[in-house]
């Protein structure tokens, strides 16, 4: 069991490490640069070429399953769903082949109406200690579940 990480924007890797090292699991941190390395041994930091969706790729490339996929993408987490690994969203929102079609639907539809109305832009919300707090509530399930698979 791995845990990859879409290192980029992800506000939770040190979570991620916490909970890693507590269950001694390999983490993979994939980013395009600019991350420190960890000195945890469990750790490793991969860095891919810049570009687009190359971290992405990567990730796609490698996860399967019995691995968590840590990623705020839509399609990647598609991917790697396909692929049978878990996904969780940075808040703790789990992904999964029962609701990836309608994220991915509602995720297109959105961008769709963004590029025909310039005007509207995503409102988003901050990133909150309760959305830290479910993250880590639903890697700590993740990882129980893949041990019992």
């Amino acid at each position: 069991m791995t845990i990859y990480v879409d290192a980029d924007a992800c506000p939770v890797k040190s979570e991620v490490e916490r909970v890693g090292t507590r269950h001694k699991l390999r983490m993979v941190i994939v980013s395009n640069g600019g991350i420190r390395p960890s000195a945890n041994p469990l750790v490793e930091s991969v860095i891919v070429a810049e570009g687009p969706d190359v971290a992405d790729k990567w990730i796609a490339e490698h996860a399967g399953p019995g691995d968590i996929v840590i990623t705020g993408d839509i399609p990647l987490a598609a991917k790697c769903i396909e692929a049978g690994a878990q996904v969780l969203k940075h808040n703790g929102e789990v992904l999964s082949a029962a609701n990836i079609g309608n994220i991915l639907a509602t995720r297109d539809l959105m961008a769709d109406l963004r590029a025909a109305d310039p005007f509207l832009q995503g409102k988003g919300r901050g990133f909150t200690k309760a959305d830290r707090s479910r993250f880590l509530d639903a890697l700590e399930q993740a990882v129980r579940r893949a041990a019992h698979r």
